[in-house]
C-alpha cells in the first residue's frame, strides 16, 4: 500500500483538482462510476488518483477486521467498506480526519488524510483510530492528460470538497450533497441530449 502514497506528491499544483470532488455526470450512466463522487487525493501533471465515497461494497469493515485477524473491540465492524475505485481493488485506503499520523499517511487536506497502512485498521479496531474515517478498496486511477480530457468532454463536474459529505452525510445523499454545492440538482439533467 506504502508505494501509492509515496508516489502521491505533498505539493498542490496550481490548477489541481486534490482535495476536490469529481462528480458523475448522467453520461457516465452505464460505467463503473454512475452516479458516483470521488474525493481528489492527488492531481499533476503525472496523472490524478481518488477515492470513491458513495459505493458501499457488499462487505463491512468487520470482514477486514476478521481478515486481519484483528478483534472489533470498538464495536465498528457494521461500518460499510466502499469501493473506491476500479484500480487495485484488492488494496485497502483510509479517509481520515488528520487527527493522527499513521505509517503510511498523506495529508491530502487540512481536513482529509489518506492511509494505506495496517496499523490504522487496526487502532480502528481497538477504539484508537482516527475520530471520522472511510474505508475503501481500490482506487480511481486516471493518466497523464485523462482526466482533463474526461472533463472537456463533460464526464465530471468539479467541486471543491467539504470533509462533512464524506464523513458525515449519508452514503445515499453525497452525490446530490456535493452537486447542491454549485447550485445544481443532478436528479434534472438527462444524459442524453435532445431537443424540446
Amino acid at each position: 500500500m506504502g508505494r501509492i502514497i509515496d508516489a502521491l506528491t505533498n505539493e498542490h499544483n496550481a490548477g489541481s483538482l486534490r482535495d476536490c470532488f469529481l462528480i458523475a455526470m448522467p453520461g457516465l450512466n452505464n460505467s463503473v462510476f454512475s452516479h458516483t463522487i470521488t474525493y481528489m487525493c492527488d492531481h499533476s501533471e503525472d496523472g490524478a488518483m481518488g477515492i470513491v465515497i458513495n459505493n458501499p461494497m457488499d462487505m463491512d469493515l468487520g470482514e477486514i477486521f476478521r481478515q486481519f485477524k484483528t478483534s472489533d473491540l470498538a464495536g465498528i465492524g457494521d461500518q460499510p467498506v466502499m469501493g473506491g475505485g476500479p484500480v487495485q481493488v484488492e488494496r485497502g485506503f483510509v479517509l481520515h480526519s488528520p487527527d493522527s499520523v499513521w505509517e503510511s499517511t498523506l495529508g491530502v487536506s487540512e481536513e482529509v488524510s489518506l492511509s494505506t497502512s495496517r496499523d490504522i485498521i487496526e487502532a480502528m479496531a481497538q477504539g484508537k483510530g482516527p475520530a471520522k474515517a472511510l474505508v475503501a478498496l481500490g482506487y480511481a486511477g486516471w493518466g497523464p492528460g485523462q482526466l482533463e480530457a474526461e472533463i472537456a468532454d463533460n464526464a465530471w463536474l468539479t467541486v471543491p470538497a467539504d470533509s462533512r459529505i464524506i464523513f458525515d452525510t449519508p452514503i445515499e445523499q453525497r452525490w446530490s450533497a456535493a452537486a447542491k454545492q454549485l447550485g445544481i440538482d443532478l436528479n434534472l439533467i438527462s444524459s442524453t441530449a435532445g431537443h424540446a
